[in-house]
């Protein structure tokens, strides 16, 4: 039986949700890349011959992410004559040197994103904003984001699939969420840079301002905060997460760059009220069942919470979870998937 082979440069949730999604259509083949510069070249080398012992069997390509990965995949995928699919998440179509991320800062593995992009036969962006976007929430960001404004001469072609959810388990359970109770989810945000570009730094503001909030930071153990009112917890299953949304009152959203964020959708589906930055598919996703920040800007972030003081939260909760189920449901996204890659 052919063989899809589905490369990726480190495995998340979001790549096991597409495991399941495409499995029953077709025998998918998950291979792992690798994030670090240092192994690099051995990744390359080991890809090659992969890619070159699966070749008989491969129907054709799929990447996560435009990358260093990807190069092999639609190298091969060119010169053999299979097809081979980009599904673009978020970095790779974005340039953000003033806050150290996107693909397209780096010289080699600009190289490498665009090379991918012009020569793949199919790119599945998770959110419009990645095809092209005039990016306004950070002023000192090149306002000038996506793959087309980074790329002007693209001419494969593009298909947008917003991300879907398993609402069967991430669902409200009525367990008592605690006021004023905020939760995000991130990884690798010890990292200073990546804890920008997930809006900890604004989370951190808004804590110091009101010590008698709760805050749950959670995804990395190693993420340190002098707030007393920040618990930071590393990373959970997904069980464990459920729990904690259900918790919490608030979803906290405050990416400085985004796609398509799979933990807001999860936290939605559970029932937190969320806010969130006026990027990527954010608001896309919150619609008007929660609160959206236009520019990072603290005073306004506080206004948007002042706000939600005198709204009905419950019904905010009840029809976030609505929302979800309406607009981003697991099927939609698999029937999607699965036509586009041609396996219906």
């Amino acid at each position: 039986m052919n063989v899809i082979l589905y490369t990726f440069p480190v495995l998340t949730a979001f790549i096991d949700r597409d495991l399941e999604m495409i499995s029953p259509a077709a025998k998918i083949k998950p291979l792992e890349f690798t994030q670090s510069p240092i192994k690099l070249p051995f990744y390359f080398i080991l890809q090659f011959f992969q890619l070159l012992w699966f070749l008989p069997r491969t129907s054709q390509y799929l990447c996560f992410f435009g990358g260093y990965h990807s190069v092999l995949p639609v190298w091969f995928g060119k010169v053999f004559g299979k097809k081979c699919t980009i599904q673009a998440g978020g970095m790779d179509c974005i340039n953000m040197p003033e806050i150290g991320y996107g693909n397209f800062r780096k010289k080699w593995l600009r190289k490498a994103t665009i090379y991918s992009f012009k020569n793949c036969t199919l790119i599945l962006p998770v959110a419009e904003a990645l095809v092209k976007q005039d990016y306004t929430y950070d002023p000192q960001i090149n306002p000038k984001q996506g793959l087309f404004n980074l790329i002007p001469d693209l001419k494969t072609p593009i298909r947008v699939i917003p991300n879907g959810f398993d609402t069967d388990f991430w669902r409200d359970l009525g367990t008592e969420r605690k006021p004023f109770s905020f939760i995000s989810v991130a990884t690798g945000t010890s990292n200073s840079s990546r804890a920008i570009v997930k809006g900890y730094d604004l989370i951190e503001k808004l804590a110091a301002a009101h010590p008698n909030w709760d805050f749950t930071l959670v995804g990395d153990s190693f993420f340190s905060s002098s707030n007393t009112n920040i618990s930071v917890l590393g990373k959970m299953s997904p069980q464990q997460l459920r729990d904690l949304y259900n918790s919490h009152q608030f979803y906290l959203q405050l990416s400085t760059s985004e796609g398509f964020p799979n933990a807001l959708g999860e936290a939605m589906s559970c029932g937190c009220i969320p806010i969130g930055s006026a990027v990527g598919a954010i608001p896309e996703i919150i619609g008007d069942v929660g609160k959206i920040l236009h520019q990072k800007n603290i005073l306004e972030l506080e206004q948007l919470v002042e706000e939600l003081k005198s709204s009905p939260l419950e019904e905010l909760s009840k029809q976030a979870r609505e929302r979800i189920i309406s607009r981003f449901s697991f099927s939609e996204r698999q029937q999607l998937l699965i036509d586009s890659l041609g396996l219906v």
